[in-house]
């Protein structure tokens, strides 16, 4: 299932970025303070060059010439160290507010798992949160104190060649707004959606790369590569097209905005020199507007370089935005009063994964189901009869659209959340093992379990003495996704997990899927001396499995049977 973005404008997206500046609000005052100055110094040494010939030509400049000299020294130093202030000031923020945005995007996808990431690809979502996310780098660090800057820098100009005379302001404003604003937009306009296809196309690469990646054994048995490898060269061909083509947009982009420059400075030239020979401006309003004009472009150009530059940001932060404002399938519960494990039911439920009850989209049609305290209830059916969708309803990763789950006579929704997941354990068909050690892989189900609980729990699993078998036992790396151990050893550490979480309610979906009879034995007998301590809802489509349960139900096309 390929991912859909929804399409914001580049303003919409810019104020939303702008919005999570507000905790560094203090440090982007200052970086604006200290770029304006240092492009004020910058221009200025040029212009008191202008008063530095005037001086030379005898002409009445203002200023002597030590003052002029000394003054383009004391330029020349604040500017150099105002810009790098400003370079790191801009640089700080930016690399706090990617930390910040980060920390948000992962409590998002914390929110939004596991229902509505279910369908998305996920080497697209690695492209988010690493490449999009960092590419916001250039918005804060080179977007909006730039841009803040420019404006101020723009009226101080006019106001400063206006002095002259008020039609040279009005050139140079013309000029300012020309390059800084008119030329981004139009540059913006003409680039149309390149930037967000661009991210779009990267993602969906990432996503297959990590796809192929996963799947490279099978691709090799069935003598797939060449296949694999002839599309994944398509995709790379086609992104590398897009990118030509933003370059070449970005090249034609600036060669249009020197030539608007030289064009204006070309106005002011012959507009102020044609004042001149009228009477209505002296020379000093020839020589000093026209240098003004010259050597002030640096803020604005900055802006013109954006317009085809910021599609690409825009399209990172559109992408990283629709993360962070995308509404959970399920909300999680505070403030509630805490619940003590009491049993659980599943009365007259009606489920469909498109949030609609209609019977085309049914998964689960008015289904109850009792699980009274320290009992093992089994539910067995077909593959796509709904049972794994009852466990996950248990545990609230989705919500019902009729009838009620309830946990000692509350409803889920009632519940913390917190205090939901601390009532149960949930084991699924996959195991997911984290590039860690084993230790590392069991101990997320309880942080602070000790030596002696991590061995016990295993002991339960009957994948201890497996463990103790490897060089480094406990400590023994696993590869990425478990890829180092069996399915089955896979499966009964993730039964060691939840004997290690100790809650009150044990949700096993398939638990022993992928076990041979002795290890299956073992485990069961396990569960079954739990029993008094425990509640355990198995799921399986095993018989033997269903040996140590009090009560069976059976769900096919997603009704008892």
């Amino acid at each position: 299932m390929k991912n859909h973005y929804q399409k914001r404008s580049g303003l919409t997206v810019m104020l939303r970025l702008i919005g999570l500046v507000k905790p560094l609000v203090g440090f982007m005052f200052l970086a604006i303070f200290m770029g304006l100055i240092g492009h004020l110094c910058a221009s200025f040494i040029t212009i008191f060059g202008g008063f530095a010939v005037a001086n030379l030509l005898g002409i009445d400049a203002t200023f002597t010439l030590t003052t002029i000299f000394i003054s383009v020294g004391v330029f020349a130093l604040v500017r150099g160290l105002l810009r790098y202030a400003e370079q790191a000031c801009n640089h700080f923020i930016a690399f706090k507010l990617l930390a910040l945005i980060r920390d948000k995007v992962f409590q998002a996808l914390r929110r939004l798992a596991p229902a509505k990431l279910e369908g998305k690809d996920k080497g697209d979502l690695i492209s988010v949160i690493t490449s999009d996310i960092e590419l916001l780098e250039v918005f804060y660090a080179h977007t909006i104190s730039p841009i803040a800057i420019a404006f101020l820098f723009t009226c101080i100009l006019c106001v400063f060649i206006g002095s002259f005379h008020p039609v040279l302001g009005g050139i140079a404003l013309a000029a300012y707004i020309t390059v800084g604003v008119i030329v981004p937009l139009v540059t913006s306009k003409l680039s149309g959606d390149d930037g967000i296809r661009f991210r779009t196309k990267s993602g969906n690469l990432a996503a297959f790369v990590l796809d192929s990646l996963r799947g490279l054994s099978e691709t090799l048995q069935y003598g797939q590569g060449e296949k694999r490898l002839g599309s994944m060269n398509d995709q790379t061909d086609a992104l590398s097209q897009d990118e030509e083509r933003m370059k070449r947009t970005s090249g034609r982009n600036q060669a249009f905005t020197n030539t608007i420059i030289l064009i204006f400075d070309l106005v002011m030239l012959f507009t102020s020199a044609t004042m001149y020979q009228n009477g209505q401006v002296e020379f000093m309003g020839v020589l000093i507007p026209t240098i003004a004009l010259m050597s002030s472009f640096g803020p604005v150009v900055a802006l013109a370089a954006l317009g085809s530059t910021l599609q690409n940001t825009f399209a990172a932060g559109n992408r990283v935005l629709d993360i962070l404002e995308e509404t959970p399938a399920v909300e999680e519960v505070y403030g509630k009063e805490g619940v003590i494990f009491d049993g659980a039911s599943i009365k007259d439920v009606t489920f469909s994964y498109g949030g609609t009850a209609s019977d085309e989209e049914k998964i689960l049609d008015n289904i109850s189901v009792e699980i009274p305290r320290g009992s093992v209830v089994g539910i067995v059916g077909r593959s796509g009869s709904g049972k794994s969708t009852l466990l996950k309803l248990l545990m609230r990763f989705w919500k019902v659209q009729e009838g009620e789950v309830a946990i000692s006579g509350t409803s889920v929704d009632e519940i913390n959340t917190a205090n939901l997941r601390d009532m149960e354990s949930f084991v699924t068909q996959e195991t997911h093992l984290f590039h860690d050690s084993i230790r590392n892989n069991l101990r997320i189900a309880k942080l602070d379990a000790t030596e002696e609980e991590i061995i016990a729990a295993c002991k339960k699993a009957s994948v201890h003495d497996f463990i103790m078998s490897l060089p480094q036992g406990y400590d023994t790396p696993v590869g990425e996704l478990g890829d180092t151990l069996s399915g089955g050893e896979r499966q009964r550490i993730g039964l060691a997990r939840a004997f290690l979480h100790d809650a009150p309610l044990m949700l096993l979906d398939e638990p022993t899927s992928n076990l041979d009879s002795l290890n299956e034995a073992v485990i069961l007998k396990s569960l079954r001396e739990e029993k008094k301590d425990k509640t355990v809802v198995l799921v399986s489509h095993r018989q033997s499995t269903m040996r140590i349960v009090d009560k069976v139900y059976s769900v096919e096309h997603g009704r008892m049977s």
